[in-house]
């Protein structure tokens, strides 16, 4: 399949810059794929278009605060996006996947792989430091080793873990898409709102954007309809925002993300794909996890890295409906979307959706394809 299929323009002001003043009121577009139809909506009415039964299958990862800041010597700024721990001793994302230690210092507590943007110029063994977020010298590191495509080893000096460090230093990993003044105020609601409120495993560098509209009492009062949860983890890595270059879509190499579900929660998914209930994926993150794990009977307990790459022609077989965000033209996720809706309806949707003013991206509106 051509890249070029899942191209479409979008103004530039639909692009989501703020999310919803509350999260259930973003807009809904519902897409039934049995009687070709769409109708639009409220995220709040998604209990409307849901029976007794269903199966909610959400991602419970939660982000962390990858982004930060550090500074050379010379006093040139740095910008750092923290990719996971390396090595055994390094604790900052439970359940991350391992990274293969390049070099043997690797090892060595508080190494962190990262994306170090400004980081042309330092070298192997400059020592840089890492700031608070009130730009306060923090913490000082390493830089071990460039691996290319800016990502780079630091060894941080400190025995804290990961998380806690990027719990006083860090911010949101906002997509690029999404611009920011500064204003301390802003940046801490991007860290309430770029996190579901079932948020439960820290290890990801960008949210599952389709499980930010839910509340928790939009979650009860599915419930009460009789509506069954279930959870996985599917870590997002920063590869989920990595455009498709390749003119062939399958050529691409697409990037492996950690996931687990646990035996509770394969029993709740399997018993209600028993009883004749629908299991709903919330997000493209869900739906790679369930369709990794998925058999001829329904899905097993599983714990790894998945690299699966869902493309048009693919035949799903654990998912029956699926809420997802507004994807980037010629991505992977619009191409997992393409692949459960089909390529020329989804593309109807997304156009329905742009002359209908809906918002895109991250903190856009979504999407239910039944």
């Amino acid at each position: 399949m051509k890249t070029e299929r899942l191209d479409y323009n979008l103004p530039v002001e639909l692009i989501a810059q703020a999310p919803a003043a509350q999260r259930s009121a973003s807009r809904l577009l519902v897409l039934d794929r049995v009687n070709d139809t769409l109708v639009d909506s409220r995220f709040a009415d998604l209990g409307a278009f849901l029976r007794p039964g269903d199966c909610l299958v959400l991602n419970d990862t939660k982000v962390l605060a990858a982004r930060f800041f550090a500074r050379r010597r010379t006093g040139a700024a740095l910008e750092g996006l923290f990719l996971g721990s390396v090595g055994a001793t390094a604790r900052g994302c439970p359940g991350q996947a391992p990274v293969p230690a390049p070099t043997a210092r690797a090892d060595a507590p508080g190494v962190w792989r990262v994306m170090l943007k400004g980081a042309r110029k330092v070298r192997p063994g400059e020592r840089i430091s890492i700031k608070d977020r009130d730009q306060r010298d923090f913490c000082t590191a390493e830089l071990l080793e460039k691996q290319g495509d800016g990502v780079c080893l630091l060894r941080v000096e400190t025995e804290r873990s990961a998380e806690a460090v990027l719990d006083e230093v860090g911010f949101p990993p906002l997509p690029p898409y999404i611009r920011r003044d500064g204003d301390p105020a802003q940046a801490w609601d991007d860290r309430q709102r770029y996190q579901t409120v079932y948020a439960r495993q820290a290890g990801a560098v960008a949210a599952p954007t389709a499980g930010l509209h839910f509340t928790e009492p939009l979650l009860e009062q599915l419930q009460a309809k009789g509506v069954r949860l279930a959870r996985v983890t599917l870590h997002v890595g920063a590869g989920t925002f990595k455009p498709v270059t390749a003119e062939e879509l399958e050529t691409h190499e697409i990037h492996e993300e950690w996931f687990r579900l646990d035996a509770a929660n394969a029993e709740i998914i399997n018993a209600a794909r028993a009883a004749g209930g629908r299991i709903v994926a919330v997000g493209t993150t869900a739906t790679r996890v369930l369709e990794t794990v998925a058999t001829d009977t329904g899905v097993e307990l599983g714990e790894g890295t998945t690299g699966l790459f869902i493309t048009p022609g693919y035949e799903f077989k654990a998912v029956d409906a699926m809420i997802t965000n507004f994807h980037l033209p010629k991505s992977t996720l619009l191409a997992l979307v393409a692949a459960f809706a089909g390529l020329e309806r989804t593309l109807a949707a997304y156009h329905h959706a742009i002359e209908q003013r809906y918002r895109f991206y991250s903190y856009g509106d979504a999407m239910l394809i039944l």
